[in-house]
């Protein structure tokens, strides 16, 4: 390995584009539209093996047959209004915050995995503030079954707010959606810089194509959820809830260690990955095209110079 002469300057960080920020936040909304678009109906079955009574469905497959049949093919686009409202401002913090996270771990944009995945934890950790009630009010969406009560969106809101108030209603579930988002998107962009690079090499020094950022984009996808997945079922439930989580000091005694206990509980270590295959397979192709639309966006944006 080379070193670098004490009588070479040491080189430069290159000076960040000056609308940075601004890519970040147009190719991020971008990139989370064409999430929400392709990945709807397998987090509806996801949300709902999470959440639903113990026996009431067989298997994610008896999910989706009893929706279908019960609800119409269209139910299992329940609550697509609300991460479709938000998926701007969501996911548009989240790139720009990792954008951000990059920049602050290291000047350089040549990031090693562990650094990649540090950034990711950080963006993961900005984003809570919004994926929370976004992902809060799509799951009370997805836990309506068809019934003469279902409400639309804006009634879910308006009594959330009305009962609960800010913290307890539209913030329900933050700290566990905090703690949720930083492994979980150390995976994701770790997962998904891995993969890239391995195709980079192969296809140097021409562009990737778009299924190689497809692939890399669903890896980066499925090691999201590995990474995180008992945390997700633990959120779940707690932003579905009836009533809001107890108070007290969140990991001791709190309600992140009362959940995770009555979980175990009520169907033991199993229970903790309830709906893992529809998320893994939502992950190929909603992480695969969330982040190819991002990488078309981004590179479309700075080729022709448009910002």
């Amino acid at each position: 390995m080379s070193e670098i002469s004490p009588l070479q300057p040491i080189p430069e960080p290159p000076a960040p584009r000056r609308n940075a920020n601004a890519i970040e936040l147009i190719s991020g909304s971008i990139g989370g539209a064409s999430q929400v678009l392709s990945g709807q109906p397998l987090d509806t079955l996801k949300t709902r093996a999470q959440t639903a009574p113990k026996g009431q469905f067989k298997n994610t497959l008896d999910i989706f047959t009893t929706t279908v049949k019960n609800e119409g093919f269209l139910a299992l686009y329940k609550g697509m209004l609300s991460p479709l409202l938000g998926v701007a401002a969501v996911n548009s913090l989240l790139f720009t915050a990792y954008g951000a996270s990059r920049r602050i771990v290291s000047p350089y944009p040549d990031l090693s995995i562990p650094q990649v995945a540090t950034a990711g934890a950080m963006a993961g950790a900005a984003n809570a503030i919004l994926a929370s009630p976004v992902e809060m009010f799509k799951i009370r969406m997805q836990g309506q079954y068809g019934g003469a009560g279902d409400k639309k969106l804006s009634g879910v809101v308006s009594d959330m707010w009305k009962q609960y108030g800010f913290r307890n209603g539209i913030m329900r579930g933050y700290w566990i959606t905090f703690v949720r988002e930083i492994p979980a998107y150390a995976g994701f962009y770790a997962g998904y810089e891995t993969s890239k690079r391995w195709f980079a090499k192969q296809y140097q020094p021409n562009n990737l194509p778009i299924w190689a950022l497809l692939t890399s984009g669903a890896i980066g996808g499925i090691s999201y959820w590995v990474a995180c997945y008992p945390l997700d079922v633990i959120k779940s439930r707690v932003q579905l809830s009836k009533t809001p989580p107890i108070k007290g000091q969140w990991l001791s005694g709190g309600y992140i260690a009362h959940e995770f206990k009555a979980i175990l509980q009520e169907g033991g270590t199993r229970a903790l990955f309830r709906g893992l295959t529809p998320s893994l397979l939502r992950a190929v192709p909603a992480a695969g095209a969330t982040f190819a639309a991002y990488e078309v966006a981004k590179g479309y944006i700075i080729d022709h110079n448009l910002l």
